[in-house]
């Protein structure tokens, strides 16, 4: 069995309960009704109690899109060709992509890695090649990938975890391109909540009725193939895809180095569940960006009482929903760093209207 990073075998630190303690006592003496902030006061004291601090903040924000093509492509599961993602790849750093508008409205670094595609990627900036193969094998017939393939792209995204830390991260944003993957995400899903694929198996990229349905029966395919293997690391061979155990490496490593992670959609959270099946306090170190349009995602979110910030009708991955809440993060820190005391202003706090 090759090496599998450290954050896969053991579990990250817990939040630290005096700092959040201290981020909930502020929350009670600032200028405002208890409460009235609503979940913009949770952010901010869960914020705190993973950065062990008592000024929270989510800057810099560093985004990392791994990508990769699917050998179930070959199943005619997409409305889109695999070209598609190594053109994708280019886009992004060419800066025309969606991820690569917002993440300059951040002002968050932006890179790629490439762990394998099947058309061409030239070298370019912000493009780090890593290419594991040109595709994961057809997950319908055999597994997706071998173990030592598994273990590369979860080093992979250990390593951008890595990366994320020296460049003094405070909050990592992970994406996915990869045209077949929301074929494999729901696959993973369904094995790991004992779920059927017509509960998880949606449109993707634009798949009509009829391509659902065959969608679902190539799903189906694979989980029978699967068996009633449970453990991640093999639902993550069998089923997987590069970019998603690249995901699942990324926020493992990121929990590890105590940064915590705004997810994203549908694959982003398929790859998070991986993740805290196979090291549950995972979880504290994960916000939920948003509700993605793909019909899976509500049931996923559920197996992780996840309650996301937003709910905007978005699928298009690449981490963009997640790029889209998290000025949501920077307000909820602003508020709890810059807001002043009813010491601070001279305000009485007892019987205060609400002014609503």
């Amino acid at each position: 069995m090759p090496t599998l990073p450290s954050s896969w075998t053991q579990g990250p630190a817990e939040p630290h309960t005096h700092s959040i303690s201290k981020a909930t006592v502020r929350q009670q003496i600032l200028t405002k009704p208890p409460g009235s902030l609503g979940r913009l006061e949770q952010l901010a004291i869960q914020l705190a109690g993973l950065q062990r601090c008592g000024q929270p903040t989510v800057d810099p924000v560093h985004i990392t899109v791994f990508a990769g093509d699917h050998g179930v492509c070959e199943e005619n599961i997409s409305a889109f060709p695999q070209e598609v993602t190594a053109q994708m790849i280019a886009n992004f750093s060419n800066g025309g992509a969606a991820i690569s508008v917002l993440a300059r409205e951040l002002g968050a670094s932006l890179e790629v890695v490439n762990l394998g595609c099947v058309g061409k990627v030239p070298a370019l900036p912000s493009v780090r090649d890593e290419q594991i193969a040109p595709a994961t094998a057809n997950l319908a017939v055999t597994n997706a990938m071998t173990e030592t393939q598994v273990c590369a792209a979860l080093a992979s995204g250990d390593a951008a975890a890595n990366r994320a830390a020296n460049a003094g991260c405070r909050l990592f944003i992970g994406g996915d391109m990869g045209i077949g993957n929301t074929t494999s995400a729901a696959a993973i899903a369904c094995a790991l909540l004992n779920k059927a694929p017509e509960e998880l198996v949606g449109p993707g990229t634009g798949l009509d009725y009829a391509g659902v349905s065959h969608k679902a029966q190539v799903v189906t395919r694979a989980l029978e193939r699967n068996g009633n293997n449970t453990a991640p690391l093999a639902i993550l061979t069998a089923l997987g895809g590069f970019e998603i155990a690249g995901l699942t490496g990324a926020l493992l490593g990121c929990a590890a180095r105590a940064i915590p992670v705004l997810v994203d959609g549908y694959i982003v959270s398929v790859a998070a569940l991986l993740g805290v099946r196979q090291q549950p306090a995972l979880r504290d170190w994960l916000l939920f960006a948003h509700r993605s349009a793909e019909p899976g995602h509500a049931t996923v979110l559920e197996a992780m009482d996840a309650k996301p910030l937003l709910d905007l009708g978005m699928c298009l991955g690449e981490g963009s929903g997640a790029a889209v809440a998290a000025p949501l993060l920077r307000a909820a820190c602003a508020l709890h760093n810059g807001m002043a005391s009813f010491a601070d202003a001279g305000v009485s706090d007892t019987n205060e209207p609400s002014g609503e």
